[in-house]
């Protein structure tokens, strides 16, 4: 446990009772104290008393000593007040209660994170987490999504320390160190939360790492969440929305599974088969036989939904200029664009062929 969950308690404790207090660990070990220069001294023959018989107030050294609840030899926490009367018993009695809440609290909020990773990473069987939600007090139905956020620079491990102040404030809110370059976030949402909601979440959390760390990330966001049960699917779609992303939206830096279209499905395909399929619909012409000029007036006819006058007047060129490209296009292909059907099969192909670029370049 970190002394910093103590220190604040203590410093106000002591600030309040015109007293020294402070915590020792199992080794006797100072970890926070209301006088700083406390910190880090270590009494081993207090723990030892402690250790003896937990229960019991113990006065060493001009100092009262009581252990905090769940105290062993090898992990434990102990309350101190400086002073051996009366009043500085109490005190002690008094700061136990106040910082076995915050160590209760903290470690039932650890074992609530380590029970959600063990969720999204299928390391719990679907009928052991009803059990452990019911041992956590753990509300089960309650919508939850799950961002996945991905560093794409060197790591930094002030990601994760302000992603935890970005969502300290909520106690079904949930900052998870999943690897080096990835951290997940599960937090809770309404009912009635929608896809743009989320994006907009997605797009503060981005905003925030950049301005205050500088650091450059990609957010994948899965569904929501209806059920404890269905976090691990929501994890695993904001995985895919990031693999798709690289595909399909390689600007995009904030990408929902919802928004994936086409793409999520072309990404699920074998590669065999998508070689069957270029190669049944361009039976004329292999569609490496497309320059980039070619391939860059199709994809600007693309993004201005097929309409000849607008690409032509993006394009800079005469309109007559454009129809005379797209004549040649269907010579080669034997797929006319400005026909809605062609259009669609050309525009998957086009999909389907950066797929395969993609997996053959992760594979050299």
């Amino acid at each position: 446990m970190s002394s910093r969950i103590f220190q604040s308690i203590v410093e106000q404790l002591s600030e309040a009772s015109q007293s020294t207090i402070g915590v020792i660990d199992a080794d006797g070990t100072v970890i926070s104290a209301g006088d700083m220069s406390y910190l880090g001294e270590r009494w081993l023959d207090a723990a030892s008393l402690i250790a003896s018989d937990p229960e019991r107030i113990v006065c060493h050294e001009g100092k009262t000593f009581l252990a905090l609840s769940g105290w062993a030899p090898t992990y434990g926490y102990s309350v101190f007040v400086v002073g051996t009367d009366a009043q500085a018993a109490a005190l002690c009695r008094t700061s136990r209660v106040c910082l076995n809440s915050t160590k209760t609290h903290y470690e039932e909020k650890h074992d609530k994170g380590t029970f959600i990773k063990n969720i999204i990473t299928d390391n719990i069987l679907p009928g052991d987490i009803y059990i452990r939600a019911k041992e956590l007090h753990f509300q089960t139905d309650t919508p939850r999504a799950v961002f996945l956020v991905r560093q794409k620079s060197r790591a930094d491990v002030a990601v994760v320390e302000l992603l935890q102040s970005m969502f300290a404030d909520r106690q079904q809110d949930f900052v998870i160190n999943i690897n080096e370059s990835d951290i997940a976030v599960v937090r809770q949402v309404s009912p009635d939360t929608e896809g743009e909601e989320l994006t907009q979440i997605a797009k503060s959390i981005e905003e925030r790492l950049k301005a205050e760390l500088f650091a450059r990330t990609i957010i994948g966001i899965g569904t929501i969440a209806e059920h404890l049960v269905e976090l691990a699917d929501a994890y695993k779609e904001a995985q895919v929305a990031i693999e798709v992303g690289k595909v399909f939206d390689t600007e995009k830096t904030v990408i929902n599974y919802e928004n994936l279209g086409i793409g999520r499905l072309i990404y699920q395909l074998p590669t065999t088969l998508c070689d069957i399929f270029l190669s049944e619909v361009f039976k004329k012409n292999s569609i490496d036989s497309l320059d980039q000029e070619t391939l860059f007036t199709i994809n600007m006819f693309f993004e201005n939904s097929l309409n000849v006058s607008e690409t032509s007047r993006k394009l800079f060129v005469h309109r007559n200029t454009l129809v005379y490209r797209l004549e040649k296009i269907k010579k080669l292909t034997g797929l006319d664009l400005r026909e809605f059907d062609d259009a669609i099969i050309f525009k998957v192909a086009l999909m389907v062929k950066k797929y395969l670029s993609s997996r053959e370049n992760r594979m050299i």
